[in-house]
């Protein structure tokens, strides 16, 4: 039965108006930015299967868009649709940021990394370049590596920081595995950063490493010894 034709308190999009986002399950929402469904087959539906096909939502909003579009229903027009609503999300996270001292909320900078990060199956590094007052003014990716590694640069970061005007930066890179632990390769190159950078009185404030669902700030747990 198309979704026209559901009892109206059943449909998706008025379900969501009328009893809020978290009364949808994945499918249902998922049925919201795909629209329409295929012949025989409603929105609800092909989410539905799409869901079981990949292993959950994560799985399926991780996949490349060649992967992507091997699932029934999942075109180009609603990849982007996908794609435009991840990056709001991120960027939504990253509002708090931009409007008052990130450093006063160590949980939302963590929240803010981890959308734009876990989802990497190899390792990468970024810069969270911050005003005078601690507050975002853009976050790069500097380095990308291989499933364990990334070669970090210093005189590049400077460099980025400088194009930036930036007065500090946090740091963070995801570890693929899941583990957040710092390695002793983490402590080395956020020693060598601290000092690079203190050179032109640009402060190092954190390094965030990110994981499965776990992060660690090395400022709190593992900063390198001697680095204040």
């Amino acid at each position: 039965m198309p979704i026209n034709e559901w009892p109206v308190d059943q449909r998706p999009r008025e379900k969501l108006l009328g009893r809020g986002a978290g009364s949808l399950d994945d499918a249902e929402l998922l049925a919201i930015f795909l629209g329409s469904g295929l012949p025989g087959r409603s929105a609800v539906e092909v989410a539905r299967a799409a869901l079981h096909e990949t292993g959950g939502l994560r799985a399926l909003l991780e996949l490349a868009p060649v992967q992507m579009r091997q699932l029934a229903g999942f075109g180009s027009a609603r990849q982007a649709v996908l794609q435009a609503a991840l990056e709001l999300g991120r960027r939504y996270l990253g509002e708090p940021l931009r409007r008052a001292d990130a450093m006063q909320s160590p949980g939302a900078v963590a929240r803010y990394l981890m959308a734009q990060m876990r989802h990497h199956r190899h390792e990468v590094f970024v810069g969270l370049f911050l005003d005078t007052k601690n507050r975002l003014i853009a976050c790069d990716e500097l380095f990308r590596g291989t499933i364990n590694a990334a070669a970090v640069y210093p005189r590049e970061v400077l460099r980025r920081a400088m194009h930036h005007n930036a007065a500090a930066v946090v740091f963070a890179h995801n570890h693929p595995s899941g583990e957040p632990t710092p390695s002793d390769a983490d402590r080395h190159i956020t020693a060598q950063l601290v000092k690079v950078l203190g050179l032109v009185d640009i402060r190092v404030l954190d390094h965030v490493v990110i994981g499965d669902g776990r992060w660690v700030s090395m400022r709190e747990h593992d900063w390198p010894a001697g680095q204040g």
